[in-house]
């Protein structure tokens, strides 16, 4: 049976949908394309026909991935337009966000993975690195031009080498620590420079 090329485009982008929390949750390397079509209620035939190759899809599934992760901190700033930064913190370094292996950040599913890729997955992480750099900047008052700011990048890294690490161990407690102790580092580094900021 021939498909139009409206379901054709609808297919394509159902498969970079469920492409994008697979990955999440099995690694780049750990789904396999029938299992990845399956997903998307389709065959695997059908993959060809749309994406050039395997890493094609991971390219574009990383893309939808951290478009997916920009809106999330945008709707937590959003909710609190006093303390936007606070909110994605809290957010972020929540045990729920920890526990979203198909639905958390891509970089801390993905990060190690895509430093293994091709330069097409690493552009789709770079592209949404510098969006998450860009809210943060906007947050802390650091932006230069085209400079993403040192702040902003310690507190990236921080946020996301905590949930890297809290997600790492079996022991629970030390999982929340891990998350714990990065939000209080951060929200201690912004007290610190508020006050070096004020008159003496």
């Amino acid at each position: 049976m021939r498909v139009s090329r409206t379901q054709a485009a609808e297919n394509r982008e159902t498969v970079i949908d469920v492409a994008s929390r697979l990955f999440r949750e099995h690694g780049f390397d750990g789904i396999g394309l029938k299992d990845l079509m399956k997903g998307a209620g389709l065959t695997q035939g059908a993959f060809y026909k749309q994406f050039a190759s395997k890493e094609d899809l991971e390219a574009l599934a990383s893309r939808r991935a951290l478009q997916h992760a920009f809106r999330r901190w945008s709707d937590a700033a959003a909710k609190s337009p006093k303390d936007p930064l606070g909110a994605v913190i809290a957010f972020y370094l929540s045990v729920g966000h920890r526990e979203e292996r198909m639905d958390g950040c891509p970089v801390v599913a993905l990060g190690s993975d895509a430093a293994r890729q091709g330069s097409d997955v690493k552009a789709s992480f770079e592209a949404g690195i510098r969006e998450y750099l860009g809210l943060l900047c906007g947050w802390v008052g650091d932006a230069h031009g085209e400079d993403p700011g040192g702040a902003a990048m310690a507190i990236l890294s921080t946020m996301v080498g905590a949930v890297v690490l809290s997600r790492a161990v079996n022991d629970k407690q030390l999982s929340k620590q891990f998350l714990q102790a990065a939000a209080e580092s951060i929200h201690a580094g912004l007290t610190a420079d508020r006050q070096w900021e004020m008159p003496q």
